[in-house]
């Protein structure tokens, strides 16, 4: 289950990593870092936090099966609902709602939140690995 798991948050990871780096490429051509917070959020959460998780699932096995697979999901819906989330309360393009963006970036990041301590309590239920 981990290497299932582990394969996927490492592709939603690159897919990110691609976006953080298009931005930041956008952003340095054309001289307006207006997306800067986003960028760096997309890059450390996206890129950097997802990818982490995924190279954790591949090295430790986790007694708690049901856990890699809540923490995984929570993991990326979180990282894009934060980001995208952010996105849309900076620029708000399809000019939405204000309470209505305001929600998409407050449980985005409360989702992300419970990832970061579900992962912190999976790394005490791993199984003792074999020399």
């Amino acid at each position: 289950m981990e290497k299932i798991w582990s394969l996927h948050l490492i592709r939603f990871a690159a897919i990110f990593g691609i976006i953080g780096t298009f931005i930041g490429s956008q952003m340095a051509g054309e001289m307006d870092y207006t997306l800067r917070p986003i960028h760096a959020h997309i890059l450390l959460v996206g890129w950097l936090s997802v990818f982490a998780f995924g190279v954790f699932y591949q090295v430790f096995t986790v007694k708690y099966k049901w856990m890699v697979t809540t923490q995984s999901i929570l993991a990326m819906i979180g990282a894009f609902g934060l980001t995208f989330g952010m996105w849309m309360y900076n620029l708000n393009p399809f000019n939405l709602n204000d309470t209505f963006v305001m929600i998409i970036f407050i449980v985005g990041g409360s989702l992300l939140l419970l990832a970061f301590f579900l992962f912190a309590v999976v790394t005490f239920f791993t199984n003792k690995q074999t020399a």
